[in-house]
């Protein structure tokens, strides 16, 4: 014999509504192609996360939101993965867009100024001159 099923006292909850997107969190891939654009020949420039971007202009009245936003980010230099976060924008679409603003050399690109791994000989010898005569 088995023993009778017990009845649940509250009802089951259904699961909870989606929460809305925040605006500029929603993945659509078409409007990644409209600020993308769909690029003369397809090449884009060799950028890393860790190039940075300064202006070298103000933006044009022809410039797109996003690429005037970006131009008036990079005031003072700004890595491509600060400018991805700050514009809502992924790697690839930053890359396009940021390519066609060198073509029109509105910014410039460089790798980032990267200290030396060992320090200076002489300055170490200089330091440790200066400690024996202490």
């Amino acid at each position: 014999m088995t023993p009778p099923r017990r009845q649940r006292r509250f009802p089951a909850h259904e699961p909870p509504p989606p929460k809305p997107a925040k605006q500029g969190e929603e993945k659509n891939p078409e409007r990644l192609y409209v600020v993308a654009g769909a690029g003369e020949d397809g090449a884009r420039a060799a950028l890393d996360l860790v190039t940075l971007v300064v202006a070298r202009a103000e933006p044009p009245p022809s410039a797109t939101p996003e690429q005037t936003a970006l131009l008036r980010l990079c005031t003072a230099p700004l890595s491509v993965a600060e400018l991805s976060a700050y514009l809502n924008l992924p790697f690839s679409a930053m890359t396009v867009l940021i390519t066609e603003l060198l073509t029109a050399e509105l910014v410039q690109a460089r790798a980032p100024i990267v200290r030396q791994a060992v320090p200076d000989r002489s300055l170490l010898e200089a330091v440790m001159h200066g400690l024996q005569r202490l």
